[in-house]
């Protein structure tokens, strides 16, 4: 397609298409975008509509298809022959948007018999077809020769009403003996240019330097445009003025009153022979100068005409302040224009339907409405409502679109017609508002049907409530009158557990109130969901169902159950701590459950009545028992703890579990103490004299082992095979302590030894235990301990003897971590 007097071609228009959007029933509303090149002649093909949406062609004539701008300027229009949109009248991008680079038009396509409705946007793409201008054909700038190296001399910029790449791009400058050029960005996106002197000038040597500045766009093929810089050399002034900013931002309020002082400009000269700066606008457009004034002496801008804030939102004013010795100084004003609330919503009934069906189902669309207002912000936003107490509401559909459509069932019986007002009052202060009415008749039909203030319902109740104790509220409103208005409400059959809903529920026919009729119980049943009938008094009645979740809240009912240590009333568990313990030894656990949940059943645990030199503490959370401090010789062997469990609950509710605990390096130290808590009677005073009897009747059986294994050496050839061909296998019995029970007593070792009657067999081995032994021997007419402090590793005894009768002893060793406990027996 080419371009009208460019020559320019572009290939294949594109398109596309947003999703449509329906309103309450299908291919109501839709969007649809294109994108051409501005300059199109009239009659270019735009796009085709009907193949776009899916339309049969005979559907926009049949549907009176037709093209509805809100501001009545039409650039695109629609051959309904064919379905084609067509360019009506040649677009100038740089009039439609100026310096706007999205640019686009807007319009409606509305069909009728059914009502639909089309946004179509039309997206007008730049050409390169503006070259850029300067405002003057000739620069005439003034220095002097006493100019400082890096003086700056402003230039007035060139103008291409063009954008994006088609716009100015790039200046040159020619030549560049004594200046060069300096382009700067301002605070409006602007390009601002100056020269920059980097060579000395001499008057006398040469009064006037000319020079080309080229100011170059970006399109293809690029244009360009140039202007004649004169540059007058004057002696004497040789400093320039100098703007007290770079740039001066202000704002204006639209339909200010003229004479309104906008900002005032500033700027020094440090020459002592200069008596004044001059200030004028530079480059300014018709528009500036017909609204801004700038006081040549003070420096004041002013209002002098009216602002309207919808036809400019900003204004960037060059303004330069000039000495009498003819330097400069630039700055740029930007000054934005405030809206205020001075345009009143437009209302426009796009298409109508003056009768609807009592019957019509919520959502039937009665009136497509556009509102327009031509402020912005707060000022634009449009609330858009109707009369209260009718069954109809107002609804936005595209951009400044509403649609009228029914809310509830109509009834012809009540009101036979409705006058609807339509208010748009815009978001302004003070707001602006607009109404227009209009009239609809009702036709005859009745139908309503009870509706649930929710969907459904969560009740929460907690456990054992008692019976009768109201739950929830529910209730459904008939949009109908007298008896069909009258709701009453059934609970749907169903079961619970196994059991009839109505064990546990009821509700009040009349209010809807729904009651318990048992006390319910959290650890047997959490939640459970019925279904709420609503039914109307009419005939035949109509009905609703709603889903009512009743939701059973935990209360603390239940102590906590400690599960480790075990109490057991059979033994006595012990605890060993050694006398060495580091600080934090632990102990033991206690481990504790509670069947409630949430912060119910969050466990502390705490010992009971620690003094102040308490050995021990237990972790508040996890229940472990560790040393709090070194062991001392003045703590007990024996130590009972008390440990309480207690829940989070309100109120809590707790468990006591007691631990014994010893504080020693051997297993007799902790027999010794232990056994008086099982059997709870005193040993005899001779204990120490059986103990000790035994200790010596053990040492002397090891010399007398010691020297029968040096005797014996010389003939271990007879004494094995002797040993192979004995008949006589001895069992093994093992035989455990009887004087404590199952605990956490480390360091076990079961000594066992055994005779026999063969003296060739007597012999005797050692094997190192892992640290301390502490021997304890067991006669048949009692326990005999002694402690034995010595590193030995790995004992294991073997004595036979040659007797009457036989007996078997071995010495087991069982090494687990800390102390080290050792017993004997002897049979």
């Amino acid at each position: 397609m080419e371009s009208e007097g460019k020559g320019w071609h572009y290939g294949s228009l594109f398109f596309y298409t947003a999703c449509a959007v329906a309103l309450f029933s299908p291919r109501v509303t839709g969007q649809i975008r294109y994108s051409i090149p501005e300059e199109m002649s009239e009659g270019s093909f735009v796009g085709n509509i009907a193949s776009d949406l899916g339309l049969e062609p005979k559907r926009l004539i049949s549907g009176k298809a037709r093209v509805f701008t809100p501001d009545s300027s039409e650039y695109i229009g629609l051959d309904k022959e064919n379905g084609h949109l067509v360019v009506k009248n040649k677009i100038d991008r740089e009039e439609l948007c100026g310096e706007i680079s999205a640019c686009s038009v807007s319009f409606d396509v509305i069909f009728e018999n059914p009502m639909e409705l089309y946004r179509v946007t039309v997206d007008i793409q730049d050409i390169n077809d503006n070259s850029p201008v300067f405002p003057k054909s000739q620069i005439e700038q003034e220095i002097s020769e006493l100019a400082v190296l890096g003086a700056r001399v402003p230039l007035e910029s060139a103008i291409d009403p063009d954008v994006g790449v088609n716009t100015l791009q790039k200046y040159t400058l020619q030549p560049t003996d004594h200046f060069k050029l300096n382009v700067q960005i301002g605070g409006g996106g602007n390009k601002n240019i100056e020269m920059v002197l980097h060579s000395p000038l001499d008057r006398e040597n040469k009064k006037l330097h000319k020079l080309i500045l080229t100011a170059l766009d970006g399109g293809k093929p690029q244009r360009s445009a140039t202007v004649q810089i004169n540059i007058i050399v004057l002696d004497g002034n040789d400093n320039a003025p100098v703007f007290s900013q770079s740039s001066y931002k202000t704002s204006v309020v639209e339909n200010a009153p003229k004479s309104s002082i906008v900002t005032r400009v500033s700027a020094t000269d440090a020459d002592e022979s200069s008596h004044g700066i001059q200030y004028y606008f530079e480059h300014a457009s018709s528009t500036v100068k017909s609204l801004f004034s700038i006081d040549a002496d003070s420096g004041e801008v002013k209002v002098i005409g009216d602002i309207d804030y919808e036809k400019h939102k900003q204004f960037t004013v060059k303004v330069k302040a000039k000495d009498h010795g003819g330097l400069t100084d630039s700055s740029e004003i930007i000054i934005d224009v405030i809206d205020v609330n001075d345009n009143t919503p437009k209302i426009t009934i796009m298409s109508f339907a003056s009768a609807v069906s009592e019957d019509a189902s919520p959502g039937t669309v009665i009136a497509m409405i556009n509102i327009q207002d031509l402020d912005s912000g707060d000022n634009s936003k449009i609330t858009c409502s109707i009369d209260l107490n009718s069954p109809f509401k107002i609804i936005s559909s595209l951009t400044n679109y509403y649609n009228l459509v029914t809310y509830s069932e109509l009834d012809r019986e009540q009101s036979a017609e409705y006058n609807i007002t339509i208010t748009a009052v815009d978001g302004g202060n003070p707001p602006l508002s607009n109404k227009e009415i209009l009239n609809l008749k009702i036709s005859d039909v009745n139908d309503h049907t009870p509706q649930f203030e929710q969907e459904s319902y969560n009740a929460f109740i907690a456990e054992n409530n008692l019976p009768s104790t109201t739950i929830l509220t529910v209730k459904a409103v008939d949009m109908d009158w007298g008896p069909n208005a009258k709701v009453s409400y059934f609970l749907i059959d169903g079961d619970v557990n196994g059991a009839p809903l109505a064990s546990y529920i009821s509700i009040n026919s009349e209010s809807g109130v729904i009651y318990a009729e048992k006390s319910f119980d959290y650890e047997q049943l959490k939640s459970f969901k019925m279904q709420v009938k609503a039914q109307d008094g009419g005939s035949p009645p109509l009905s609703n169902n709603m889903t009512v979740n009743i939701i059973i809240q935990d209360q603390n009912d239940n102590a906590p159950q400690v599960l480790y240590p075990v109490q057991t009333g059979a033994s006595v568990v012990a605890e060993i701590v050694p006398r060495a313990a580091d600080v934090g030894y632990l102990v033991t656990k206690v481990v504790a459950v509670d069947v409630d949940s949430g912060q119910n059943a969050w466990l502390s645990y705490k010992l009971q009545k620690a003094t102040d030199r308490a050995l021990f503490e237990v972790g508040l959370q996890n229940g472990e028992i560790r040393t709090v401090r070194q062991v001392t010789d003045k703590d007990a062997v024996k130590q009972k703890l008390t440990v309480v469990v207690e829940d989070n609950g309100q109120p809590s509710r707790s468990a006591v579990v007691s631990i014994n605990v010893a504080v020693a390096d051997s297993f007799p130290e902790v027999l010794s103490e232990f056994t008086d808590l099982t059997h709870e009677k005193q040993y005899d005073e001779n204990l120490t004299f059986y103990l000790i009897l035994a200790l010596a009747v053990v040492s002397l059986l090891f010399i007398v082992s010691i020297i029968s294994i040096i005797s014996v050496k010389i003939y271990r050839w007879r004494q094995n095979k002797l040993f192979y061909k004995s008949g006589a296998t001895l069992p093994v019995i093992p035989y455990y302590p009887p004087v404590y029970a199952d605990g956490t007593l480390q360091h076990v070792y079961n000594y066992e030894m055994c005779g026999t009657t063969d003296s060739r067999m007597s012999d005797m081995k050692f094997v190192r235990p892992y640290s301390q032994n502490t021997l304890v021997s067991q006669s048949r007419m009692g326990t005999v301990q002694r402690e034995k402090k010595q590193e030995v590793d790995d004992l294991t005894l073997e004595f036979c003897f040659s007797n009457t009768s036989q007996y078997w002893c071995t010495v087991n060793s069982i090494p687990p971590t800390n102390t080290h406990t050792h017993s004997a027996t002897l049979c």
